[in-house]
């Protein structure tokens, strides 16, 4: 036999191998897939395992989701204007270095939303300078810093519940240094922006 016919015996026993597979798992109406047909009910689907009906079981007394714990002493509220902590120079100072690691990225430094990651092509944040974020509570700017909102992540792995109360003060600091009422000033820093209107 001419190796040109052995060749030719040999392509036509793979077809023939070939089309007697296809054949075989022709016969099989679905493939085998543990994963794929195991039994399990979708979300809200109805039951007959259960004498209510409901795939969906209800929540034991006392169970908290995971995640939910309140574990942070200094969390309040969301519409809380509390503030947890003695506010002073240190704290302030904390805050003024800690914003400008974590906040002045996309905040930039007088926190009007045009730090270097939004001057880079990323949506702008909000001035923390306008009147929505200026009216908002305390526990508002905390909630956002722990987890976050809109292309913000949380920061509740990265800064310390201490921190981020450091952070709202000199965010509040910030806020006041643009729309500070002139009687609130002290004396030293009313006579100086007195002194200042008269040169003019």
């Amino acid at each position: 036999m001419s190796s040109a016919r052995r060749k030719a015996a040999g392509f036509s026993s793979l077809l023939l191998l070939a089309a007697f597979a296809c054949l075989a798992l022709s016969g099989c109406d679905e493939l085998h897939q543990d994963m794929a047909t195991q039994p399990k009910n979708r979300p809200l689907s109805p039951s007959d395992f259960f004498h209510d009906g409901r795939s969906e079981r209800p929540l034991l007394e006392n169970t908290v989701a995971r995640g939910s714990l309140a574990d942070d002493e200094l969390m309040i509220a969301k519409d809380s204007n509390a503030f947890p902590l003695p506010v002073d120079e240190a704290l302030l100072e904390r805050g003024r270095e800690r914003y400008g690691v974590y906040c002045t990225p996309c905040h930039g430094l007088q926190g009007d939303g045009n730090g270097m990651v939004a001057l880079r092509g990323m949506k702008h944040p909000p001035s923390y300078h306008i009147d929505r974020l200026r009216e908002s509570p305390n526990g508002y700017f905390y909630d956002v810093i722990t987890n976050g909102f809109g292309q913000m992540y949380g920061y509740a792995a990265q800064v310390p519940p201490r921190d981020r109360w450091a952070i709202v003060a000199y965010v509040r600091a910030l806020q006041l240094s643009r729309h500070a009422h002139a009687a609130e000033l002290p004396a030293d820093l009313r006579d100086k922006l007195s002194k200042g209107d008269s040169a003019k």
